[in-house]
């Protein structure tokens, strides 16, 4: 086992942190490292809360280490660099998203897919270099290699670009990789929740005709006036359903509950990719006939490297996109879980972390 950071590192940090599987968030001391040569300290001024933190603050996926300081959306600005560090300066705009490190020498690794790298880092519940846990946002500041920092631009507002480090690189990379970021495309998105609104705002700035595909018939009005979706499907509908049958280019599935994905391969068009990037904790079922009868695909994608995240970061600015948020005190964090747990946000917490988390 490693260290605790806080036998071994100098300097003190604050935050709040599980203690165990209940996954109730409360104040924790505890301690970051130096900032070594190429690292990079920050001042978080926001974190956002993804869905990932309500699974790892309860163990949903195993192997949760308490105390855990969940957040990989984190905003700030820089506070120190190394002797080292070439990209960043003190009051640079700032984030930090999933990774916080790997290997360098890999093969995903040369191709700037860091994300993909057998021995990447997670921003926290993992260990770092020095054996040593990683802790996330929810938390006072942050050190980090400069490798793993973004720049966030100026015309983006910190608090509403975090989540895009996150939620915004998770769609935004299949979306290329898959080819669908060509204008005049059709592309479906299921589920309207913290990827989904982003992948909605990302496919439409990439010029596809965009479909929003939901359960919740109450959501229309909100995909189609305020995200700028062209049409939206009401998954439970048989006839609406029918209706679309061969319809799509490419479908973004961004659900993390079990559902079926027949209706889904359904909508596509032949050669159609149903792309997964929601993480359901029990396996779906995967009916092949209709795979073969149109050569459809169906694929996963995680995040994305920090070249690619730099570059979502950049097209964002661009195009004006941010995540749709409610700001909240570090003190309704919990209150907060209970909510995302029934879907219960438009779309994405964020913590005001530098006006409300006070050491006692």
């Amino acid at each position: 086992m490693g260290m605790s950071a806080e036998e071994v590192h100098a300097v003190k940090a604050f935050g709040w942190a599980a203690k165990d599987q209940s996954g109730l968030l409360s104040p924790f001391h505890f301690s970051r490292r130096d900032t070594g040569e190429e690292d990079v300290r920050f001042k978080i001024l926001y974190c956002g809360i993804c869905h990932t933190d309500l699974h790892r603050i309860k163990n949903e996926w195993g192997g949760s280490k308490y105390p855990l300081v969940p957040g990989h959306e984190i905003v700030g600005v820089v506070t120190e660099v190394g002797a080292k560090v070439q990209k960043f300066k003190v009051e640079d705009r700032v984030g930090v998203g999933c990774l916080v490190g790997a290997c360098h020498s890999c093969d995903n690794c040369s191709n700037n897919l860091e994300n993909y790298c057998p021995k990447k880092i997670l921003t926290y519940n993992a260990t770092y270099h020095d054996g040593t846990t990683t802790y996330g946002g929810y938390s006072d500041h942050m050190v980090a290699n400069e490798h793993y920092l973004v720049r966030i631009p100026d015309n983006l507002p910190l608090d509403a670009a975090a989540p895009l480090l996150c939620a915004g690189i998770t769609v935004y990379s299949p979306l290329k990789f898959f080819q669908l970021d060509k204008p005049g495309l059709h592309v479906g998105v299921v589920g309207l929740g913290g990827l989904g609104h982003v992948g909605v705002k990302f496919a439409k700035a990439f010029g596809a005709k965009v479909t929003v595909i939901s359960t919740s018939p109450n959501k229309k009005e909100e995909a189609i006036e305020r995200l700028g979706a062209d049409s939206f499907l009401v998954s439970r509908d048989p006839d609406q359903m029918q209706a679309a049958m061969g319809t799509m280019d490419g479908i973004l599935d961004t659900v993390s509950a079990v559902h079926p994905l027949l209706p889904l391969l359904g909508l596509l068009k032949s050669h159609g990719k149903l792309i997964m990037v929601g993480a359901p904790d029990k396996p779906l079922e995967l009916p092949v006939f209709p795979l073969l009868m149109g050569r459809k695909m169906v694929a996963g994608s995680g995040i994305g490297g920090m070249k690619e995240t730099q570059e979502m970061v950049d097209f964002a600015a661009k195009h004006d996109i941010t995540a749709d948020i409610e700001v909240i005190p570090i003190d309704y964090v919990n209150t907060a879980m209970e909510r995302l747990a029934k879907a219960d946000v438009r779309y994405r917490f964020v913590i005001d972390v530098a006006n409300t988390l006070k050491a006692a």
